[in-house]
């Protein structure tokens, strides 16, 4: 008798550990959930331009740009959207905050493009959010700065599957941001 309440309890465990696995396995192929208020644009150009772009409300998430990158990092003051955008081609995340942000916001932001290689942090002027996370045909608008769907964009947009040429360099170009 006790075999058999030995055969019984080692199947059910079997079959628990089984279970478990399918379910680890059937969690792995869904895929990442949709970032919620995730704006999407349609293809966009690439070609150059030798001219500055001004873009009001929001900052491009592609387009013509600048033949010249913008260096990764940290900047506090307004840098050449036509050069973030080349960098948005190579797989950089930007992320920009209104210049009236509050000091301990923007410390925050620093902090955390300070863990990350391929992000540009500066302020935006008319920006409509208080913070907008930024890449290559898609944005995130976002009211404050720890809100967690920010570093679920970073995860996955930084040299992510919507830039282009995710593997082209975040440095060598123009701009000296903060060590």
């Amino acid at each position: 008798a006790s075999h058999k309440w030995r055969n019984i309890l080692l199947g059910g465990g079997a079959a628990l550990g089984l279970l478990a696995l399918s379910y680890m396995l059937y969690l792995s192929l869904q895929g990442p959930s949709p970032i919620q208020d995730l704006i999407t644009y349609a293809r966009q150009s690439r070609g150059h331009v030798e001219t500055p772009i001004e873009a009001a409300g929001l900052p491009p998430a592609g387009g013509e740009h600048s033949g010249i990158w913008q260096n990764c990092g940290i900047y506090t003051s307004p840098v050449g959207t036509e050069n973030v955008m080349h960098s948005l081609e190579h797989g950089a995340v930007w992320i920009t905050y209104q210049p009236d942000l509050p000091e301990e916001d923007v410390t925050y932001l620093q902090d955390l493009v300070r863990r990350e290689s391929s992000i540009v942090l500066s302020p935006y002027p008319g920006l409509k959010s208080p913070v907008v996370a930024t890449a290559w045909e898609v944005q995130l608008e976002l009211d404050s700065v720890d809100d967690g769907r920010l570093n679920d964009f970073i995860d996955r947009y930084q040299k992510g599957p919507t830039a282009p040429e995710r593997l082209g360099a975040c440095s060598n170009g123009v701009g000296t941001p903060l060590p």
